[in-house]
């Protein structure tokens, strides 16, 4: 049987003879050649059906617009590059455009791919928007948005078009940013993972460790304190909190930790909920398998909405992201001419945190959530949502005992943006590099 990785190799190396067919043999080329995974194109109607047919307008075709992403890791991973991807084809869907994928990009699973010989290739093929959409493509999209100056591009979860980030890069006039506040939906899911924990230990399956990832860890750690202290009426420093870092975004055989393992030694370690920060689900998985054992557990999945899915019964509730609002208005704004390079970190729609068409960041609730911890997560939402609740106010130290935030000094985009170290009171390591 012809593998599915084969397929899409055959299917992109035609594409590159047929564009350089096109160009009547130009010696110009690519570099992903090599590369085990493909462009999977889909071109969707206003109403969200196929559509196999063109608009014409006086009898000429009218190209629909095109947007080309690039995933980190596989496209149904029920998280992370999933949440990608479904959002930039219900965006697609909306305007009636054509969406040009490809996923695994990241060196350990495509050694032979670069994002900026991928973003080439979708320019090719009619991509009129590139989205790279991990941290791990930042040179990869500083090189292509530098190639193809006329071409827009976002950097997802990057600071290049931020005038106070570090990696401010103002003559990348193409290369916009934008990320959502998951701050917010780690708080959440923290808060629902001390609610509900009964042996006051939590665990914490970490990716690789940079600002964004300690960021994250720090907010979930930051909910879970406060709803154990002031809805469980337990001393703060009763809660146990630990994270252990696989290394990745995701596991890779041979490159990272094994995940299952680690969340087998979160849970031999005391832990009854373990909280996911990585793209896919083994926090969840190897959870509900020890608890369908008999083991008491409960779990907190990342990224994609469906999450929960896995094992539902101990699922208390997933933080996602929810990409479709802002890929539509940025491809609106490159339809109309508008598109300009921007840093955008956009938050929920707190009159309705699950609106699909409104609100970046969301919360669904899980099975394993009790009615009453649920009532009382939505008083925690609204707190936050008002302003009433703001987690990031000190008085708070770092992990090394050094002054984060001093007593009632609020933090603000650029130091919660930049997380130095994690917080005092996680355990773990949390500079790993």
């Amino acid at each position: 049987m012809i593998s599915k990785r084969l397929v899409h190799l055959l299917a992109v190396l035609l594409a590159f003879a047929l564009v350089a067919a096109a160009c009547g043999g130009d010696d110009g080329g690519s570099d992903t050649t090599e590369g085990t995974s493909a462009a999977t194109t889909t071109t969707t109607s206003g109403d969200g059906g196929t559509d196999d047919t063109t608009t014409t307008t006086e009898g000429e075709p009218m190209e629909p617009f095109t947007m080309g992403i690039l995933l980190v890791g596989p496209e149904f991973d029920q998280g992370y590059s999933q949440a990608h991807f479904e959002g930039a084809q219900w965006a697609m869907d909306q305007i009636g455009g054509e969406l040009i994928s490809l996923d695994f990009i990241n060196p350990a699973d495509n050694p032979g791919l670069t994002p900026e010989g991928v973003a080439r290739d979708m320019i090719d093929q009619g991509a009129q928007l590139v989205v790279f959409n991990s941290d791990d493509m930042r040179e990869g999209a500083f090189l292509a948005a530098e190639q193809n100056p006329d071409t827009p591009m976002i950097w997802v979860s990057g600071d290049s078009a931020w005038a106070d980030g570090r990696a401010y890069r103002p003559e990348l006039a193409n290369l916009g940013n934008v990320w959502g506040q998951m701050t917010f939906g780690k708080m959440i899911a923290g808060c629902a993972a001390g609610l509900t924990t009964e042996t006051g230990k939590i665990g914490y399956l970490g990716p690789l460790t940079n600002d964004e990832t300690r960021r994250l860890v720090n907010s979930a750690y930051l909910g879970a304190k406060y709803c154990y202290e002031n809805y469980r009426d337990q001393p703060a420093d009763s809660l146990e909190f630990a994270v252990t870092y696989i290394g990745f975004w995701f596991e890779i055989p041979g490159v990272t930790l094994d995940a299952t393992q680690v969340v087998n030694d979160l849970i031999d370690g005391g832990a009854d909920v373990v909280m996911s920060g990585i793209d896919t689900t083994q926090a969840l998985v190897r959870s509900g398998q020890r608890a369908d054992a008999g083991e008491q557990l409960w779990a907190v999945p990342y990224d994609f909405e469906g999450a929960c899915q896995e094992a539902p019964s101990i699922c208390l509730g997933v933080p996602y992201f929810n990409w479709g609002p802002a890929y539509k208005e940025i491809a609106e704004r490159v339809m109309d001419g508008s598109f300009t390079a921007e840093w955008e970190w956009l938050g929920p729609d707190w009159s309705d945190i699950n609106n699909e068409d409104t609100s970046t960041i969301g919360f669904l609730k899980g099975d394993g959530l009790s009615a009453e911890n649920s009532a009382l997560l939505d008083e925690f939402i609204a707190g936050l949502g008002d302003g009433s609740i703001n987690l990031y106010t000190g008085p708070l130290n770092w992990q090394d005992g050094s002054t984060f935030l001093g007593d009632g000094e609020t933090a603000t985009e650029i130091q919660i943006w930049y997380s130095e170290q994690c917080l005092e009171g996680i355990e773990g390591v949390c500079d790993l590099g």
